[in-house]
C-alpha cells in the first residue's frame, strides 16, 4: 500500500515527477513550495518548506523536485525524511544498475548494466547512462543527454540537454556541461564547459 507523497517543488519539475508517482501507484500526492499556493496539476500545495518537519509522520513519503543540484543538496541534508526513489514505468534499467536513495529517473531514459547512480540525481527524460558509469550524489542529466561506457562524474554535476559524454571519461564535482556539448577529454572540476569538443567558458 502506497502512502502519501510529498514532492518539495511544485514547478515544472514537479509536474513530470507526480506523473510518475501517479503511474508508479501513488494516489495521494501533494506538493510543498515556498514561493507559490493553490496547486499544482490539481495536486494541492499544502505548505512551506519550513513545514516539513510537521508532516513527517512517519506515514509520508518525500522527494525533491528541484533541478538545481546545490538547492537539492541542502535540503537533502537538512531534513531526515523518508526519501524515496521514483522511476518511470517506460524507463530502461539493466542487471546490476544501482540508484540511489531519492533519486528519479524520467520516461524513456536508458541506464545499462552495472551503472552506478548517487542519492537525489535526476536522470531526465531520454537520457542515456551506458554501463559501468559512476555517478556522484545530486547529480541531473539533462535530457537527450548521453554518457558512454565507463564514465565518472563527481557529485552536483550538470550534464546539460543533448550534451554527450565520451567513454572512459571522468568529470570533476560542481562541473557545468552546456547543452549540445561533447566531451571528449577529462575534466577536473568545477566551471561551465561548452561547445565541440568541450572547453572552459570564459
Amino acid at each position: 500500500m502506497y502512502k502519501r507523497l510529498v514532492i518539495i517543488g511544485g514547478g515544472g519539475h514537479g509536474k513530470v515527477i507526480a506523473d510518475i508517482a501517479l503511474k508508479s501507484g501513488y494516489k495521494d500526492i501533494c506538493f510543498v513550495d515556498d514561493n507559490v499556493g493553490g496547486d499544482c496539476m490539481g495536486y494541492p500545495i499544502i505548505g512551506k518548506s519550513c513545514n516539513l518537519e510537521q508532516l513527517n509522520n512517519g506515514e509520508t513519503d518525500f522527494v525533491i523536485a528541484i533541478g538545481d543540484n546545490q538547492i537539492r543538496k541542502r535540503i537533502a541534508e537538512q531534513h531526515k525524511l523518508n526519501w524515496v526513489t521514483l522511476v518511470h514505468p517506460s524507463a530502461q534499467i539493466a542487471y546490476g544498475v544501482q540508484i540511489g536513495i531519492g533519486s528519479v529517473v524520467m520516461a524513456g531514459a536508458v541506464i545499462n548494466p552495472e551503472a552506478m547512480i548517487g542519492q537525489h540525481c535526476i536522470i531526465n527524460t531520454c537520457a542515456v547512462i551506458e554501463h559501468d558509469n559512476q555517478l556522484g550524489d545530486y547529480v541531473h542529466v539533462s535530457p537527450n543527454a548521453t554518457l558512454g561506457g565507463t564514465v565518472h562524474v563527481g557529485s552536483c554535476t550538470h550534464i546539460g540537454i543533448g550534451a554527450t559524454v565520451r567513454n572512459n571519461i571522468s568529470i570533476g564535482e560542481n562541473t557545468v556541461i552546456g547543452a549540445g556539448a561533447v566531451v571528449v577529454k577529462e575534466i577536473s572540476g568545477g566551471g561551465v564547459y561548452i561547445g565541440i569538443p568541450a572547453h572552459l567558458k570564459t
